[in-house]
């Protein structure tokens, strides 16, 4: 008797997890801070889809795409590249919303005052020579897209254009690291260096934007092909519903988005192009 209870509370827990939402997001940011926004989300997403959803933070865009991959989280923040690598791997998978903003999102790129650069219409040559930091290797604006114009203005690798090259690992080190002197330029996400400025925590006389690159598409909410398999049709459309329809200015602005618009994968068709282009995926 005491086996059988055991081994239904054993059933009952099982299906409990199970029945839990998990989402992550790629760590672009200080984690303290990705945990304060997303704890916010999941009980946002809770309320309005009736099911149980968690936030579970990951150490790096890699590991956001191996939850994705290995059920682990059925729902991720996603940047472009990160996006296309998850749902490449995930048969099924679907983009089901980015930000207004990420439609046509750019790239900063920053030097320290030393370096004498000045804000150019085109990327400037005299960054030549000096050192270099990206973001996460795995970063759509932080590594994916700035390779490509640096390697198109160039005609060179990174490595061949800089004297030294470093991956920071998100966007808040590559800002400090660069305003530290630690590395002469780098290559940020303008969302993260217009919140870093307007919190106060960038010191323009000794850092700067140098260069801003031309449009390309990349944050977005990708859910796993079998979602609705796991929780019951229709939860991939409440999600949506909900991300659309998330109005709350406190919200929006830790994203920081004016609001979710609709995505699919065939947006992100530019970024695969660019990853395949340069060798990131195959």
């Amino acid at each position: 008797m005491r086996v059988a209870i055991a081994c239904f509370l054993c059933f009952m827990s099982f299906f409990s997890v199970a029945k839990t939402l998990t989402f992550t997001a790629i760590p672009d940011e200080d984690e303290s801070r990705l945990r304060e926004r997303f704890d916010k989300v999941a009980a946002y997403l809770s309320e309005q889809t009736n099911v149980d959803v968690k936030y579970v933070p990951v150490k790096s865009y890699a590991a956001a795409v191996t939850a994705f991959r290995n059920n682990q989280v059925q729902l991720a923040w996603f940047g472009g590249l990160s996006g296309v690598r998850a749902r490449g791997i995930v048969p099924g998978s679907e983009a089901i919303a980015q930000g207004y903003e990420d439609q046509f999102f750019k790239t900063y790129f920053i030097a320290h005052s030393s370096t004498g650069i000045k804000l150019s219409e085109s990327l400037p040559n005299n960054m030549a020579g000096t050192t270099f930091t990206f973001g996460s290797k795995g970063s759509t604006s932080g590594r994916l897209m700035p390779e490509f114009f640096l390697r198109e203005h160039f005609n060179q690798s990174p490595q061949q254009i800089f004297k030294r090259v470093g991956f920071s690992g998100d966007h808040s080190r590559t800002i400090a690291q660069v305003q530290a002197g630690a590395y002469q330029v780098g290559a940020v996400n303008y969302k993260v260096w217009e919140n870093e400025l307007k919190a106060g925590k960038i010191d323009l006389d000794k850092v700067a934007v140098v260069w801003k690159t031309p449009a390309y598409p990349d944050y977005q909410w990708s859910v796993r092909g079998d979602i609705d398999e796991q929780f019951g049709t229709s939860l991939k459309e409440k999600l949506t519903q909900a991300l659309l329809e998330m109005k709350d200015p406190e919200l929006l602005a830790s994203f920081p988005r004016q609001a979710f618009v609709p995505a699919s994968n065939k947006d992100f068709q530019p970024v695969e192009d660019v990853a395949r282009s340069i060798g990131l995926i195959d």
